[in-house]
């Protein structure tokens, strides 16, 4: 009796804590809860083929528990053999065609769904962004605007935004949960793909493909605004100068220091294209630090002094010379200042 009560016990337990982790996450990053169109078309196949599932589960445990229950083994009857069935052709047939028929329920829609998603003849009249995938961080390339930033995309809202997607070292795999679904982000070829928000509001985006030891941290944000916001930080990242003096005395020492350690052969300010690390033209105005941490210039000040510790396998651990924590500090400062819009993520929300 004990073993039995100790099973139940510990099937409850399973099943109250699976509903209480069900519940956990973030609000904007959460494929259940679509804020865009391509995560809405998901959401439909989502519940289409869960449909089909809970009705076929559903018919399976009646027609198991009526078998059961009805040529279950009778006192008096234990040498009776049930008619047999087997060459039944109308049978044969019918859960042959039944897999058959749910296979193509699911089957049309799906294809017809990725070819929606995949359709690029509006691409010209649209705004496209050419997205690179690095290790561990994503870069954002404005066509035909001279607007290049990382980490942070800024949309508008209500339009189609198409993604020419392509990755700079190995493969990853671009996911906006609630309001795009994944899109492969390889070396060899460019992918296309279109996101479309219906709120202003700041999503979570991740890569979904395995793609090294910080493969985890590699989380970018998706900053959606009014179509009018989306125009007017437009313009306030075209007119940035990167030579412009910072007003505080600290920052534009950290300004010195930034430019005489070679920071700037590896990040940009403005619009001219980074070789190597993210575009730091909207520093102050990011989300998260290197993916992840919270924008303070104390967790700046540690990225920059041992940037290993913190995202193994990054690619600006040995970069330049050793720093001491003032001068870092400095660098921070003068990072922390670079804010050339007032659209920025708070302005539409802030995030969670």
């Amino acid at each position: 009796m004990n073993g039995w009560m100790g099973k139940i016990r510990a099937v409850l337990m399973l099943s109250i804590l699976s509903l209480v982790l069900a519940a956990c996450g973030k609000e904007n990053l959460t494929a259940l809860d679509p804020k865009g169109y391509g995560a809405d078309t998901s959401m439909d196949m989502i519940i289409l083929t869960t449909l089909i599932m809970v009705v076929v589960f559903l018919v399976v445990i009646i027609v198991y528990s009526i078998v059961l229950v009805r040529f279950r083994r009778k006192k008096g009857q234990e040498n009776y053999i049930p008619k047999q069935v087997e060459g039944n052709h109308t049978l044969e047939m019918v859960w042959t065609a039944i897999p058959i028929v749910l296979v193509l329920i699911m089957g049309v829609p799906a294809v017809m769904t990725v070819f929606d998603l995949a359709d690029e003849s509006e691409a010209s009249d649209s705004i496209n962004i050419e997205v690179t995938g690095n290790q561990y961080w994503w870069h954002f390339n404005y066509a035909g605007e001279e607007v290049v930033t990382s980490q942070d995309l800024y949309i508008p809202t209500g339009e189609k935004v198409y993604l020419n997607m392509q990755s700079s070292d190995v493969i990853h795999s671009f996911w906006v949960p609630s309001i795009s679904g994944k899109m492969d982000v390889n070396p060899e070829n460019v992918n296309t793909m279109y996101i479309e928000a219906y709120e202003e509001g700041v999503y979570w985006g991740k890569c979904a493909e395995l793609c090294g030891p910080s493969h985890s941290l590699m989380d970018f944000k998706v900053i959606a605004v009014s179509p009018e916001e989306f125009d007017q930080w437009i313009a306030d990242m075209q007119s940035v100068d990167p030579a412009d003096e910072p007003q505080d005395a600290v920052a534009q020492e950290g300004k010195e220091l930034f430019e005489a350690n070679n920071c700037m052969g590896c990040h940009a300010i403005g619009s001219s294209p980074s070789a190597v690390g993210p575009n730091l033209t909207n520093f102050g105005d990011r989300t998260k630090i290197a993916g992840f941490l919270e924008p303070t210039e104390e967790n700046l000040v540690d990225w920059i002094m041992d940037p290993e510790s913190i995202k193994p396998g990054n690619k600006m651990t040995g970069k330049y010379p050793n720093l001491s924590e003032d001068e870092a500090s400095s660098i921070a400062a003068y990072l922390m200042q670079l804010k050339p819009s007032e659209v920025t993520p708070e302005s539409v929300g802030g995030i969670n």
